[in-house]
């Protein structure tokens, strides 16, 4: 499973320059999966510069979920912040701490006897994650076009946030060849990359599987779904029956309706990771 877009290369390249502008990096991942909603070459990106992860969607995972990744990442040392970019939670606080965490930059400037300038920070991370959403409640306006899908957002842009802050809005950056595909198979499951790159109904097999093996949901919720029995734990034969049930023995619209059906929390909120132990 790979997607890669022409214009993602561009942006990578250009992303990896403007990086020396900023002061404060923000880089939202999806709250549902954390762990495969990074680049596993944002460490070597950044360096040293400071980091403000950012959990999107964070309506729609549980607080058991919300507790047990803010603890994980308290132990890493990162600064974590919640959000829903659709709503608006956790945008004033963003903002609050990316000034405060670049608030040293213009009392060196002031000690050298320069003007103190606007903090500049850049908003990274995967496609349709939530970053140009973000940064249109930050800006109580809408400067940056956003859609529920992957592959909106496709050149750089600054946009500025008052008079001390600057935010750039960069394309969703996926490495060229996704190496780790059971993260790959979780990005296509919350619509993070685009559906032509993907068998829609050996993921929903896959997702099926998974929804059976957590304890709030569980195979009785697919059942109570559908009105289908599920007395196996093979996903495939699931989408095979809904198939038969519903849509006239038609896979890839069964396949669709689940995917579609988790997306909108029809089986609870819920992360499909937890956290390292």
């Amino acid at each position: 499973m790979q997607w890669y877009p022409g214009h993602i290369g561009k942006a990578e390249k250009e992303l990896k320059e403007q990086l020396k502008l900023m002061d404060v990096v923000i880089e939202v991942r999806d709250a549902r999966i954390p762990l495969s909603t990074t680049h596993p070459e944002m460490d070597s990106w950044l360096g040293n510069r400071k980091r403000i992860l950012v959990l999107n969607r964070e309506d729609m995972i549980s607080k058991a979920d919300r507790n047990a990744w803010a603890a994980y990442f308290s132990r890493q040392g990162m600064k974590v912040i919640f959000a829903n970019g659709k709503l608006g939670m956790g945008s004033t606080k963003l903002g609050r701490l990316a000034k405060d965490m670049a608030a040293n930059i213009n009392i060196k400037r002031r000690a050298k006897g320069l003007l103190p300038r606007a903090v500049r920070a850049g908003i990274v991370g995967y496609p349709n994650v939530g970053k140009s959403s973000l940064i249109n409640r930050l800006l109580k306006r809408r400067m940056c076009p956003a859609a529920p899908r992957p592959g909106i957002t496709r050149d750089l842009k600054w946009v500025r946030f008052g008079k001390d802050l600057e935010l750039l809005d960069s394309p969703g950056i996926l490495p060229m060849r996704i190496s780790d595909q059971t993260a790959a198979i979780k990005l296509a499951m919350c619509d993070d990359i685009g559906e032509r790159s993907y068998d829609v109904a050996d993921v929903a097999a896959v997702l099926v599987q998974m929804l059976i093996r957590i304890p709030s949901v569980g195979a009785k919720a697919l059942q109570d779904r559908y009105k289908i029995d599920n007395d196996c734990l093979c996903g495939k034969t699931f989408v095979q029956k809904l198939a038969l049930h519903l849509f006239s023995g038609d896979t890839h619209q069964a396949a669709f309706r689940i995917l579609a059906d988790f997306r909108k929390g029809k089986f609870g909120w819920v992360a499909l990771e937890r956290p390292p132990r």
